[in-house]
């Protein structure tokens, strides 16, 4: 009917999440019948469509549909965030790329300072760093975070706080549109504040004097003893509050033994040490997160933990 055709694509599991998400359709029931009877699934997801039109972007890249969102949803790509990015850390002296990353659902860049570190005990050298990470696909922000490198065990820790956001939300997207041309705009005028603010995170991040901070954070966890009458309990008590699997959890406490470590400090570097073991890269990236939640968390909260395990 004079309507612009495309070919088939293949969906893939992120936007396959994301339709049923949107269509209320509960993720085991949509799962099963993909699995097992995708004619009903294609019944029901065509059905609902017609019933509640709505317009809709669709990121696709070789023949594959990669996310499903909202046309208000902003296009801010990995390539707009790296240019902006990678020349700043490229000028900064010895910079060491320790991981670099793009999955299915995220790109990061993992940096470290050797020229910016302390040691947390005797022996225990970190090292300043930062993580960029972004989403082509609806599943998180733009977001620039300090990252802690331990050298004893070559193992991260992203510190979750004081970052810099940007969350994909722009304007309603018109199908009318030229996308070919509309990306090039993605960072234009209107994103030069955040661009700067980008820019002056990812300096700031391997700053000495943020950085002492955090190692100030290390050496108070350090001296936060655990209660040692049911090392496993307090693990588990903790993985449970910091939402860490009962699989994650037992490996937790394979590190912590390995580590003899019985403090807070060796508690959230048992956590980061295993991220190291984890198949999937953006768990591993959550892990090195939860570390420092696990470090940071209030002596309130850890009390409360140790008193229950004992």
């Amino acid at each position: 009917e004079g309507i612009d055709q495309i070919e088939p694509l293949e969906i893939q599991q992120t936007a396959h999440q994301q339709i049923g998400t949107y269509l209320d359709i509960p993720s085991k029931y949509y799962d099963r019948m993909l699995q097992r009877d995708p004619a009903l699934l294609s019944y029901n997801v065509n059905r609902w469509f017609q019933k509640e039109p709505e317009q809709k972007l669709l990121r696709t890249m070789d023949g594959k549909a990669r996310a499903f969102l909202s046309n208000r949803y902003r296009r801010i790509d990995n390539i707009d965030i790296a240019g902006v990015t990678l020349p700043i850390l490229g000028g900064l002296p010895d910079i060491r790329f320790e991981s670099c990353q793009i999955t299915e659902s995220r790109m990061y860049i993992k940096a470290v300072n050797p020229r910016l570190q302390a040691e947390v005990s005797p022996g225990d050298i970190v090292q300043a760093g930062v993580i960029i990470s972004n989403s082509e696909v609806g599943l998180g922000s733009v977001s620039i975070q300090p990252l802690i490198y331990r050298l004893v065990c070559s193992n991260g820790m992203v510190v979750n706080e004081a970052a810099a956001r940007r969350n994909h939300v722009g304007r309603v997207t018109d199908s009318e549109e030229n996308f070919s041309v509309y990306s090039q705009a993605t960072l234009d005028a209107e994103d030069k504040a955040f661009v700067m603010k980008i820019q002056d995170t990812v300096r700031a991040a391997v700053e000495e004097a943020r950085f002492s901070q955090i190692v100030g954070k290390m050496q108070e966890a350090k001296a936060a003893q655990m209660d040692t009458h049911d090392v496993p309990a307090v693990v588990k008590l903790a993985s449970k509050e910091f939402h860490i699997t009962d699989s994650e959890s037992t490996g937790v406490l394979q590190r912590l033994i390995e580590s003899n470590d019985l403090t807070l400090y060796g508690l959230s570097n048992a956590v980061t040490r295993h991220s190291q073991d984890m198949e999937s890269y953006d768990r591993a990236s959550e892990l090195e997160s939860i570390g420092y939640s696990i470090l940071t968390m209030p002596a309130q909260q850890w009390s409360r933990i140790n008193r229950a395990a004992a």
